[in-house]
């Protein structure tokens, strides 16, 4: 499990995609990617409801140590692996310290909320970060900004993103209240890439609809046939 600020995560998703070099499956390492990043979290749910939270935590940690080894035997990149490490390690310092195996997605379940909060504001100031972070990647800077239907268009996409972290947050919240340590792992799970995908999808049509927008009113040249 990766602990890091939901939108950072959204960042260099939609980043990626801006870029055209690697599609939201290849961001996260593809297939493999997508379950060396859920393995630390349900390592430590099983390990902890069999041996309680030190075993749980331990189990995570050596979890997402052992990925990142195994990259770096394969000769992989092991940025994403070194990343899981560091939020495998503080999710784990911050269940230690407090004593309950709950608090192991404390911060994931806070950063969702910070995520929406972010989103959902640069919407109100009308500057929505969908727009913002796609068009800086491709170099087509703050043009999209005069034309109200592109930032319509990048408004809807931004809240997408927004209402995706704020559901993370609502239902994780919800177990976490609840003490259900189980569902909070299958939650952090089922919630994480899956639903980020729908949202990088998103953020591309809106990106393909502004695109054809501008180059309509003449914002942006059209391409040469």
């Amino acid at each position: 499990m990766q602990v890091t600020s939901s939108q950072e995560e959204a960042t260099a998703v939609v980043q990626e995609t801006g870029r055209g070099k690697k599609t939201v499956l290849e961001q996260a390492g593809g297939t493999k990617g997508l379950v060396y990043s859920a393995l630390p979290a349900l390592v430590f749910v099983v390990a902890n409801s069999v041996g309680g939270l030190k075993v749980g935590v331990l189990a995570a940690l050596l979890g997402a140590g052992g990925i990142a080894a195994q990259r770096l035997v394969r000769r992989e990149s092991i940025q994403p692996a070194l990343g899981g490490v560091f939020g495998v390690a503080v999710a784990a310092g911050v269940s230690w310290y407090t004593g309950s195996a709950k608090d192991f997605f404390l911060i994931g379940i806070w950063a969702s909320l910070a995520g929406a909060v972010v989103f959902g504001v640069s919407v109100v100031v009308r500057w929505p970060l969908a727009g913002l972070i796609w068009n800086a990647t491709t170099g087509k800077g703050v043009v999209w900004r005069t034309d109200r239907r592109s930032r319509i268009y990048y408004d809807v996409a931004t809240l997408v993103l927004a209402a995706i972290f704020g559901a993370r947050f609502a239902v994780q919240q919800y177990l976490y209240q609840a003490d259900e340590v189980g569902s909070l792992g299958f939650a952090k799970i089922a919630m994480g890439y899956p639903l980020l995908a729908i949202g990088v999808l998103v953020v591309a049509w809106a990106a393909r609809a502004s695109d054809k927008r501008l180059k309509a009113v003449g914002l942006l040249p059209a391409k040469r046939t």
